[in-house]
């Protein structure tokens, strides 16, 4: 039926105590003496007439409907998609998603959380972007890719957060791979590095890079030889996360690289309630959705160029909550 002029002025003024100034529908009533149904009626009445427009609006980079899609599919607590680049489609882990994923932080830590860095670009650019954080302890998860640039990569971040949040921070002095298993655990007992050890089971929140098996796109590979490279590549890697290798179902292989390595065991990153991977781009997409279906990540921060591959690879995984290992183990 057609609304009449004080149908309409009235239907108006209680739609704008409704969705402008915050009434429930009881108050509504009182203030207007009818019903709380009538209230109803008319609210439900001024959306079919177009009285009222009700718009969901994010900002411009972030694609609030493929977030959704992504998280639902790999059963993730917080997807976030940002809109790549147009410059710079075949770049992996365009900066603004280490904007985002600052921001993404700023609200998943509490005060008195660990909060764990693994190295990574892209965790390099989040770091830098953090201007927020509660107070909370900041440990690093790995070492570092070359020594020499600790100043400028994970030490940097670690300082960075913990600068931001005002806690402690721990970082690990040493190479991300050793040459051998010997000497890699003989550092692990250095005294700085031993005490940021202690802190990886206490972790609460962990961000962590992704790479894929290629030269310039993973760390682990751009430091192995070429001999080793083509021995894991053998095995089928697909992606790498802090010096664990995956196929491309997810489940690990190459276990006999980390005992080389400096760096968080796959099975604590289960245990870290909380587990944000950044990384994007079309040339990190497979390598995405293979460690996705580890488990080991609960949140994830790409882009759309990676999303889209993601909503359309291979069959639908389990639910990254439930943690399980694809190995079993």
């Amino acid at each position: 039926m057609r609304m009449g002029p004080a149908e309409l002025v009235q239907a108006a003024a209680m739609a704008r105590r409704f969705y402008l100034e915050g009434k429930s529908k009881i108050q509504i009533a009182e203030e207007f003496g009818v019903s709380r149904f009538k209230v109803a009626r008319v609210l439900e009445t001024a959306l079919e007439r177009d009285l009222v427009r009700i718009e969901i609006r994010v900002p411009a980079e972030l694609d609030a409907e493929r977030s959704d899609a992504l998280r639902a599919r790999y059963g993730l607590r917080h997807a976030v998609v940002v809109e790549s680049p147009a410059e710079a489609e075949e770049t992996p882990d365009p900066e603004n998603l280490g904007e985002v994923a600052a921001d993404l932080l700023g609200e998943l830590v509490n005060e008195g959380d660990v909060l764990g860095l693994a190295w990574g670009r892209s965790t390099i650019h989040m770091a830098a972007a953090l201007d927020r954080l509660p107070p909370c302890t900041v440990v690093q998860l790995t070492g570092v890719y070359d020594a020499g640039t600790a100043e400028r990569g994970s030490v940097e971040a670690v300082r960075r957060a913990a600068q931001v949040s005002g806690g402690d921070a721990h970082p690990i002095y040493a190479p991300m791979l050793l040459p051998d298993a010997a000497t890699a655990g003989a550092l692990r007992h250095q005294t700085g590095i031993a005490r940021a050890f202690e802190y990886f089971d206490k972790v609460t929140v962990a961000c962590v890079s992704i790479g894929s098996w290629e030269p310039g796109i993973s760390t682990v590979h751009d430091m192995l030889s070429d001999e080793e490279r083509a021995h894991y590549a053998s095995l089928g890697v697909a992606a790498e996360m802090s010096a664990h290798l995956f196929d491309a179902e997810g489940r690990r292989i190459g276990r006999d690289l980390g005992e080389r390595c400096i760096t968080v065991k796959a099975d604590q990153l289960r245990r870290v309630p909380e587990v944000v991977a950044i990384a994007g781009g079309q040339r990190k997409a497979a390598a995405i959705d293979a460690v996705l279906r580890s488990g080991l990540v609960t949140s994830l921060v790409t882009d759309t160029s990676a999303a889209d591959y993601l909503m359309t690879a291979g069959p639908t995984p389990k639910p990254a909550l439930s943690r399980q290992d694809p190995d079993g183990v």
